[in-house]
């Protein structure tokens, strides 16, 4: 049964890295840099600091994704409002910084990140996270309304949501020299 899965989950890997291919150069930059910090895979200072700006925004990023930890344990398992507020309200602190950085411009890239930061039983809870953290006033009105516009009714309305883990977790990728030696004459 095992082996039956296999052509599936190469499929959704790739469906995955088709989506992540469709972000702007710039998204997909924040995103590996958030899964380095999130998911402790890096130094995300020495990797992706490129100015005193960025190395102040990593340092402050890498001070809130220390929630990240207990907010997985936090997901709530149904609806019970008495589990959504430990979650949510530290979710939407998070996402309002990601969201302020101006690097996550759509719902569809914000879900990729967060998929894979908190795992895929906080997609339930997403489009909630999302639209309340896109909504506060930190952010520039324009950039409010065009992540507000990107959400589809699809998404917002949901009657359920995949358990299936995310499979594609992008990395940084060294450039590779590909000089052209011209064969001898």
């Amino acid at each position: 049964m095992g082996a039956k899965n296999r052509p599936a989950e190469g499929a959704m890997t790739l469906a995955e890295m088709k989506e992540f291919a469709s972000f702007p150069s710039s998204t997909q930059r924040y995103i590996r840099r958030s899964l380095d910090i999130g998911l402790d895979r890096d130094d995300a200072m020495v990797r992706w600091s490129r100015d005193v700006v960025e190395a102040a925004s990593i340092r402050a990023q890498a001070r809130l994704y220390r929630a990240l930890p207990d907010l997985r344990l936090l997901v709530p398992d149904d609806a019970d409002l008495a589990a959504v507020e430990p979650f949510l309200a530290p979710l939407v602190t998070l996402v309002g910084f990601d969201l302020g950085q101006g690097r996550l411009t759509s719902f569809s890239a914000f879900r990729f990140l967060y998929e894979r930061l908190i795992g895929a039983a906080a997609r339930p809870w997403l489009p909630s996270a999302f639209c309340a953290a896109a909504a506060l006033p930190h952010l520039h009105p324009e950039l409010r309304r065009k992540l507000l516009q990107s959400i589809s009714e699809a998404a917002a309305t949901a009657s359920g949501w995949s358990n299936r883990k995310p499979a594609f977790f992008p990395h940084w990728v060294e450039k590779v020299d590909t000089g052209s030696a011209a064969a001898p004459h």
